[in-house]
């Protein structure tokens, strides 16, 4: 009985497995696969061999490269040697002329989100098909809580998370503070794997926007718990006057969004941000930094010493506003994101940023609604549900973007896509490198073929693309995640369910002297001053 049962459980698991050829995803519709039901669903077999070779390529890591072998055995990396030699039973991969490099980390995505107006289109099981086909193997979503709850967030999350197929970690947002709040934060840093912490000041009227109270407060919190404090920064009380003034001018359409939010409110808040963090002593992360302003700032607070990261996210690399003042209303409609794409030469200074290590790391802000949500706000901007795509686009853009116009180099695409995410959110060296006894998330690139982006063709669920018609150089043929090739020959091969959730231990390495900073000032106080007591008294 035993041996049927686990015979039945074998074929049950061969036939959840899923492999969803390109052609069958050019359908505008992309009915996505769910647990192997739906159109457009194939069945079949990844290689189930526990053992790889890669073989004959150049292995990039952040810091060097070297022509080497990859020997992968159960998910974990064995062996990077040249010329190594296995038995017959190894799957070999030839990389020959081509570039190994860890998989992709994309720390910013909103995948299955509620807005006020929606509820994104990708969920993640879509969302991380489209990432793996594209060169990312892990990704860090963001925790909206619950009433409040960060515990009941977490829950609602990890439920979502079921249908996983790579991968993935989370970050958790704050949206109130009390006592109940503060707890549930030492909670989630001890015992749910969560060391990092995001605060919106942005976004009035909807129960999301903090203020300076509670962002000091909070920053404290992430400071004793080594926990890494997040910020959407934009002056969301200035945005409030900016759309009512749009509204006043009768400016609905989505270029009134951009122009409610001008790049000076990105800069102020990302100004306070940086100098409440200076004034708590801790480290700070600025998410998808947009803006010369904004870049500006954390370049200042970088070289007086302080720790902040900047992360630059890939539509502000790749576009500029013009999209938003397109006549059609729904090719406009499909730029809206928070803060908006900026005018061009922002994003030259942006990419200029990332070459000499002022920002450090690229993200996507992946968060899709399809043209019927962003059509609910064609008479007025601010129901346009806020978000672009990206997950599926990064790797290659960047690639195209920055080496092939020669701003940075290989090994630097691997720390600003890869290595230095995992060191931030201190899951490195076991993510973020191809190295003996990290995980065998690995991508292989041909530098020497070129990619298309379409909408008939990426693995989202959506059925627009703001990269639509985008071409150019380096191209990721291969995406080998825990071990398993999970794309190969323009096949995905993905199961539902199979993603791992990755704890994240706090105080990474952008803590490191925190206390002997704190300690130094307390030294240079040169207070409280000893006084002796007055001898005159008021007598009245």
């Amino acid at each position: 009985m035993g041996f049927i049962t686990s015979q039945l459980l074998h074929i049950f698991t061969l036939i959840l497995f899923i492999i969803i050829p390109s052609s069958l995803a050019q359908s505008n519709s992309n009915q996505f696969c769910e647990a192997g039901i739906g159109d457009g669903c194939g069945t079949g077999i990844s290689s189930s061999n526990s053992k790889l070779l890669i073989k004959g390529g150049t292995v990039v890591n952040a810091h060097y490269q070297q022509a080497a072998d990859v020997y992968v055995e159960d998910g974990i990396i064995v062996a990077v040697n040249p010329n190594i030699r296995v038995s017959d039973d190894v799957t070999v991969i030839d990389a020959t002329g081509k570039y190994v490099m860890p998989g992709g980390i994309d720390p910013h995505t909103h995948l299955e989100t509620d807005n006020p107006f929606a509820e994104s289109v990708d969920d993640f099981f879509s969302g991380q098909a489209a990432a793996l086909a594209g060169g990312t193997t892990m990704h860090i979503d963001f925790v909206m809580p619950v009433n409040g709850s960060l515990t009941a967030g977490f829950e609602a999350y990890e439920k979502k998370a079921k249908k996983s197929c790579m991968d993935y970690g989370f970050h958790v947002v704050i949206t109130k503070w009390d006592e109940t709040v503060s707890k549930e934060m030492e909670l989630m840093v001890k015992e749910k794997g969560i060391n990092s912490f995001k605060f919106f000041m942005a976004y009035k009227g909807f129960d999301v926007m903090v203020n300076d109270e509670l962002l000091l407060e909070g920053f404290k919190k992430c400071k004793s718990l080594g926990a890494l404090a997040m910020v959407h920064a934009e002056n969301g009380d200035a945005v409030y006057e900016g759309i009512k003034k749009m509204i006043e001018l009768g400016i609905t359409g989505p270029e009134g969004h951009a122009l409610s939010r001008p790049a000076v409110l990105e800069g102020e808040a990302t100004a306070r941000a940086i100098r409440l963090a200076d004034f708590v002593n801790t480290p700070l992360y600025v998410v998808h930094v947009m803006s010369i302003d904004a870049m500006e700032e954390i370049a200042k607070a970088r070289k007086s010493g302080q720790r902040v990261i900047g992360e630059p996210v890939i539509s502000g690399l790749a576009l500029d506003d013009s999209w938003l003042w397109h006549p059609d209303f729904d090719i406009a409609a499909k730029y809206v994101m928070s803060p908006p794409i900026r005018k061009k030469g922002h994003d030259e200074a942006l990419k200029a940023a990332l070459t000499n290590g002022i920002l450090q790391l690229v993200g996507t802000d992946h968060c899709a609604f399809n043209s019927t949500q962003k059509a609910l706000g064609i008479d007025d901007f601010r129901k346009i549900p806020n978000g672009v795509n990206g997950i599926e686009e990064r790797m290659h853009l960047l690639w195209d973007i920055m080496i092939e116009s020669g701003q940075i180099s290989v090994t630097d695409y691997v720390r600003l896509t890869s290595t230095e995410c995992a060191r931030i959110f201190n899951i490195y060296p076991r993510k973020g490198a191809i190295l003996p006894g990290s995980d065998a998330d690995i991508i292989i690139l041909n530098p020497n073929s070129s990619f298309e982006i379409t909408a008939k063709s990426h693995h989202s669920r959506l059925d627009t693309n703001v990269y639509e018609g985008r071409r150019g150089k380096g191209k990721i043929e291969v995406t080998i995640a825990g071990g398993k090739v999970v794309w190969e020959n323009n096949e995905l091969k993905v199961v539902p369910g199979t993603g791992r959730y990755i704890e994240m231990a706090p105080y990474s390495y952008v803590f490191d002297g925190i206390d002997k900073k704190d300690a130094f000032y307390l030294n240079s106080l040169q207070a409280p001053v000893k006084r002796a007591k007055s001898s005159t008294s008021n007598n009245f």
